[in-house]
């Protein structure tokens, strides 16, 4: 299950930066060189990019690349390090909770009015449907994260280092440049 998970993610992630790089070439192409366009394509480019961040805010959270500012939690031993994020990831987890309620409550409002896209025969529902669906991979995300702590495989949100990789990918340079 969890494979299908990040499948998922990497595919749609992939699928969407693709698309809206088109999309946008194409519109810019169109409107400078021919002065002309499509009308629609601001409206989806909008709605693909709002897909692409709640997908990647979940797969952030796996891969660790949302910033920390974890230093005060550093500070403390692992056990109350584990205590701290469970913390936060309960709090989290009530966000994600009241962000799907009220979602759920709009999308259905909405549904029942049967709203469409300005500029794109699309119900507004199904457009607006990635609150449903981002904030359900970010919920899980946060629940594997807190089972991790748990059960004493993480002690907290994973973070990217970037000073730390950058260190090591110059001595992994200097290293080959010995060698030639």
């Amino acid at each position: 299950m969890l494979r299908f998970l990040n499948r998922t993610e990497e595919a749609v992630i992939c699928l969407l930066l693709v698309l809206t790089t088109l999309l946008v070439f194409v519109d810019v192409i169109m409107r400078f060189g021919f002065n002309t366009g499509f009308m629609w394509t601001q409206e989806l480019t909008l709605h693909m990019s709002a897909w692409f961040v709640l997908f990647g805010a979940s797969y952030g959270i796996k891969v660790g690349s949302h910033i920390g500012v974890d230093a005060f939690v550093k500070l403390f031993p692992r056990t109350w390090r584990r205590l701290l994020s469970a913390i936060g990831c309960l709090l989290s987890l009530i966000y994600c909770g009241l962000v799907l309620y009220g979602s759920w409550i709009y999308l259905g409002k909405v549904k029942r009015i049967g709203i469409e896209l300005e500029d794109l025969p699309i119900p507004a529902w199904i457009a607006h449907g990635m609150l449903i669906v981002g904030f359900t991979f970010l919920s899980l995300r946060i629940f594997i994260l807190l089972w991790d702590i748990i059960t004493n495989k993480a002690d907290g949100f994973r973070h990217a280092d970037e000073a730390k990789e950058s260190m090591e990918l110059v001595e992994e340079l200097k290293g080959e440049g010995a060698e030639l």
